[in-house]
């Protein structure tokens, strides 16, 4: 049956229109996201279920199933960099979070000299990973370093820092601390700053005292703030690198050997790329467990309409 006149001539209304303009102009950030995040994870899945065999006809790339992540079942030092991995980010990622709360919450405060403590806890941000890794490895160096000569004017014994075990881990977390927690405070600010000052002049009528107010309208209100900054904080240390690879190489006795530097030792060490994937497709799966885990906890359904 022929289509009417009118529906023969007919053109999409303004508000089809304006959604074909809003993709048109995220194409180009869809397509590289696809490109530059979505398919070195495809690749990387791929890639650990193949391993290069030696045959007489030279090496090979052979697809071998899941026999790199068998191996990894018997592999100690895999389970040694897994354990350091969740270790460090099971102190490390609260942490953050809760000083940069804490940061966010004096920057807001219209105090004297605020300006330019906001100018000191703003500096951090303004270095890079490297850099700040290559800084505090002067700064606690353990032989003439500034922290052990601070000590020493105090009178307190000198510390090993990152050239020990016990300390070395400790070391990669004051570093990461130092240069993650002024980033993740902008954000917590934001977040402070978007709470009507009607809300807490309420409360504070009601009769609520301060940590009343903080724990019944500043968090519940920061929540949608707190989850962007404890899921995107997670996804970073997870993949943490830099600190290891320029200050303690895994080590000493593979204290911070997690398993984006293990993966990278595999890899570009031993020359075996398939196992190295392997351990990124671990690293991979568990980091988005854990960030599923994050999303059930606070529960962001909860605050649709």
């Amino acid at each position: 049956m022929a289509a009417p006149a009118e529906r023969r001539g007919h053109r999409p209304g303004p508000r089809r229109q304006e959604e074909r303009v809003a993709y048109l102009f995220l194409l180009p950030a869809l397509a590289g996201l696809a490109l530059f995040r979505v398919y070195p994870v495809v690749e990387a899945l791929l890639g650990a279920l193949y391993r290069e065999v030696f045959t007489s006809h030279g090496p090979r790339t052979a697809f071998v199933g899941i026999a790199n992540f068998a191996a990894l079942l018997g592999d100690p030092v895999f389970w040694s960099s897994l354990w350091v991995t969740l270790k460090l980010n099971l102190i490390i990622n609260p942490m953050q979070v809760a000083l940069a709360l804490g940061l966010a919450l004096m920057v807001d405060r219209a105090a004297r000299g605020m300006k330019l403590y906001r100018l000191l806890v703003l500096v951090p941000i303004g270095v890079s990973l490297p850099v700040a890794t290559l800084l505090w490895r002067l700064m606690l160096d353990p032989n003439g370093g500034f922290v052990n000569a601070v000590l020493a004017v105090l009178g307190l014994p000198q510390q090993p820092f990152y050239t020990s075990a016990a300390q070395a881990l400790w070391s990669i977390i004051l570093i990461a601390n130092w240069k993650g927690v002024s980033y993740w405070m902008v954000f917590m600010l934001a977040g402070l700053q978007g709470i009507p000052a009607e809300l807490q002049e309420a409360a504070a009528i009601d009769g609520a005292g301060r940590l009343q107010r903080f724990a019944r309208v500043t968090l519940p209100l920061l929540r949608g703030p707190l989850l962007f900054v404890l899921v995107a904080d997670t996804v970073i240390n997870f993949v943490m690198f830099v600190p290891m690879y320029l200050l303690t190489r895994g080590g000493p006795s593979g204290a911070t050997n997690v398993l984006m530097y293990q993966a990278y030792k595999v890899g570009f060490a031993f020359g075996d790329m398939g196992q190295a994937l392997a351990i990124v497709t671990v690293l991979l799966t568990l980091l988005l467990g854990v960030v599923a885990w994050q999303f059930r906890l606070f529960d962001p359904g909860e605050q649709r309409p």
